[in-house]
């Protein structure tokens, strides 16, 4: 089993509830989202993996067991272009769970016209393997959010 953790701190927010269909529809994977504190902030590593793709608004970590999660900062931050984002991480890196990955600014994001509310996906599962998923509360760094089995 993969137990997923909080790459921030915040509200957790059901996957249905976030303002994009694709991710709200499940379409990506299953998952939880997490809106986070207003506050300039570091997404850390969800999972122990290895991260196999990483951009300035969006990356996976991959565990030992080939489970990637997909952690998306903020919603259509793409078009943002990496403004407002600084790495603190590199592609084909092994992290360790709460490992920095990516600093940004929720705050900058809203700022910019953007959601910063944040899926956190297990890519290619399917509803009935994830357990335990919070979709409601106050979420600390490294909140275990789902257990993936």
């Amino acid at each position: 089993m993969t137990t997923v953790t909080s790459p921030l701190t915040g509200q957790a927010v059901a996957l249905s509830a976030v303002p994009d269909p694709v991710f709200a529809g499940a379409m990506v994977g299953p998952g939880t989202a997490v809106d986070p504190l207003r506050q300039p902030t570091t997404a850390v590593a969800p999972v122990d993996g290895v991260i196999v793709s990483l951009h300035p608004h969006a990356f996976v970590v991959v565990d030992a067991d080939g489970h990637g999660v997909l952690v998306h900062l903020g919603i259509d931050t793409v078009q943002l272009n990496g403004e407002g984002f600084e790495l603190r991480a590199a592609k084909g890196d092994t992290v360790q769970r709460g490992d920095p990955i990516v600093r940004w600014d929720p705050a900058a994001v809203e700022a910019a016209g953007k959601s910063p509310i944040s899926p956190v996906i297990a890519l290619e599962a399917d509803a009935d393997s994830l357990a335990a998923v919070i979709e409601e509360g106050d979420i600390e760094l490294s909140t275990t959010l789902f257990n993936w089995k």
